[in-house]
């Protein structure tokens, strides 16, 4: 039974579901950490609305004294800094006294990744001939194909689409412009959602604004689709076919990097493909894909009993 919160708290969490799209398991884990945060403060008699940064500063030392291990402190962090820069922005407070308050550091964890099997179930499920089931198709298979952020690909402008190139001119980080190959089954599925069954049907009769009328993937209204909206369809088509819990826009990302190391893509044209700045963001993927190896030696060799144990 989930536990209660104050009506503050529980407007929080509502927004985060409604406006940031924040799945089902990350709701769940911050109602926790604010419901075990309001009960500390009712037993050392501290308003919450009131708290100052030493308060916080003492529940996150009570949590550690409990046993809490890193990661699980670092989300009970991320969770209240959330809850009072939302209550700032409301109004509700004036000052947020987490803004001093760190987290703390963690390992840098390996990317999550589907499994190629895993993908194809995911992409092969969406095969209606409905306008959104065209978006979607279209929506996942440019997520996978090319590894773009969810904000380059909601971001698209059908000028952006390269004609016959066999290229996407995406925008990342600080508006920074890169160009992304794109294959065959992302581009079909592009050009059956732009086709007379798919964006036209969605199409409002006058655009409200001129991004709207440019933009690549539209919501239901006929208005851009939002980071938001694109992850809420990705989750939706995800928890069809039992994936809900480990799919994500960001997810197909990383998929899509490891799929590309696996079957031999030079680290560098990945660096290149995902716009990472640094090369070390793109190393992460290295040991992913290297698992990947061994885990399909180990399985597919008749002589593979202990490799990797000397």
């Amino acid at each position: 039974m989930a536990q209660p919160l104050s009506n503050d708290a529980e407007e929080y969490l509502s927004w985060l579901a409604v406006e940031k799209g924040r799945s089902r398991n990350t709701l769940t884990a911050y109602r926790r950490d604010i419901a075990t945060y309001e009960a500390w403060a009712a037993v050392e008699g501290v308003p919450v609305l009131a708290a100052g940064p030493a308060d916080l500063e003492r529940h996150l030392a009570a949590l550690r004294a409990e046993g809490r291990n890193p990661a699980s402190l670092a989300r009970a962090t991320t969770a209240l800094r959330g809850l009072y820069r939302f209550w700032v922005g409301e109004g509700t407070i004036a000052a947020d006294p987490t803004a001093d308050v760190r987290s703390p550091k963690l390992p840098r964890r390996l990317p999550k990744a589907l499994d190629e099997d895993q993908v194809l179930r995911l992409l092969d499920s969406v095969d209606g001939t409905a306008p959104v089931d065209l978006r979607d198709r279209a929506l996942l298979e440019v997520l996978y194909g090319t590894g773009a952020r969810i904000s380059e690909v909601v971001g698209l402008s059908l000028l952006d689409l390269g004609g016959d190139s066999g290229m996407l001119r995406v925008f990342g980080k600080g508006s920074k412009e890169r160009l992304v190959p794109i294959g065959r089954p992302a581009r079909e599925s592009l050009e059956r959602w732009l086709g007379p069954s798919g964006r036209p049907a969605m199409e409002p009769h006058r655009f409200a604004r001129r991004g709207d009328a440019e933009a690549v993937f539209l919501n239901v209204r006929g208005a851009r689709l939002s980071r938001q909206g694109a992850w809420a369809a990705v989750q939706a088509r995800a928890e069809r076919v039992g994936l809900g819990d480990v799919v994500s826009p960001h997810v197909l990302r990383h998929s899509c990097a490891s799929h590309m190391l696996a079957h031999g893509a030079d680290i560098r044209v990945v660096q290149e493909v995902l716009g990472h700045v640094s090369i070390a963001t793109t190393q992460l993927y290295t040991r992913l894909s290297q698992d990947h190896l061994r885990a399909s030696y180990q399985r597919a060799h008749p002589r593979a009993g202990g490799v990797g144990d000397g």
